[in-house]
C-alpha cells in the first residue's frame, strides 16, 4: 500500500514537472517569435524568383543597420511586403529609360531578369535619400509595387531582415 502511494505521488510530480517544461517552452516561443524573430507569408509575385507567392519568410527583428541588396520585410500602410534594398541614406536613385542608376552609375544586377523602368503613376526621379531612409524594389521589376510607386521607406517601416525562406509550393 505504501509503495502504491509513493508511486502515485511520483506520477503527480512528474506530470507537474512536464507541465512546467511545456509552459517555459511556450513562453520562450512567444518571446522569440514576438520580439526577436518573425514569420511572414509572401502574398505576391514581386520578389520572384527569389521569394515566390506562398513562401514563408523568417526574419530577424533586432538588426537595424541594412545594406544594399538586403532582402527585408516591411510594412507600408496596411500591407506587409518582402522587398530588396537598393539604396540607403546619402544615395541618389535615378530610374530612366536606360535603367537603374545609383549615384550616377548604371547598375548591373545579376539576379534581376527584367528591366528596371520607372512607373508612369509613380514618383519623380532622381531621389536623394536622407538619414534613416531606404529605396526598395521587388526583383520582378515589371510587376512589383515598390519605392517607384510609394517613394522611400523609413527605417521604422522595416520589420526585419530575411534570414531564410521556406518554400510552401506543393505542400
Amino acid at each position: 500500500m505504501r509503495k502504491e502511494k509513493h508511486h502515485k505521488q511520483q506520477w503527480k510530480e512528474d506530470l507537474l514537472f512536464l507541465l512546467l517544461k511545456i509552459g517555459i517552452l511556450a513562453i520562450l516561443a512567444v518571446v522569440l517569435f514576438g520580439f526577436v524573430f518573425g514569420v511572414h507569408r509572401c502574398g505576391d509575385h514581386a520578389m520572384h524568383p527569389a521569394v515566390k507567392n506562398g513562401d514563408l519568410v523568417f526574419y530577424y527583428r533586432l538588426q537595424k543597420e541594412y545594406q544594399n541588396s538586403d532582402v527585408v520585410v516591411l510594412k507600408k500602410g496596411e500591407e506587409t511586403q518582402v522587398r530588396r534594398i537598393i539604396a540607403k541614406a546619402g544615395d541618389e536613385v535615378d530610374i530612366t529609360e536606360e535603367g537603374l542608376k545609383i549615384n550616377g552609375y548604371l547598375q548591373q544586377e545579376k539576379d534581376i531578369y527584367s528591366e528596371t523602368l520607372p512607373y508612369v503613376e509613380g514618383i519623380t526621379f532622381p531621389v536623394t535619400l536622407k538619414e534613416g531612409e531606404y529605396f526598395v524594389l521587388g526583383d520582378d521589376r515589371n510587376n512589383a509595387k515598390d519605392s517607384r510607386i510609394y517613394g522611400v521607406i523609413k527605417q521604422e517601416e522595416i520589420k526585419g531582415i530575411v534570414m531564410t525562406i521556406l518554400r510552401r509550393r506543393g505542400f
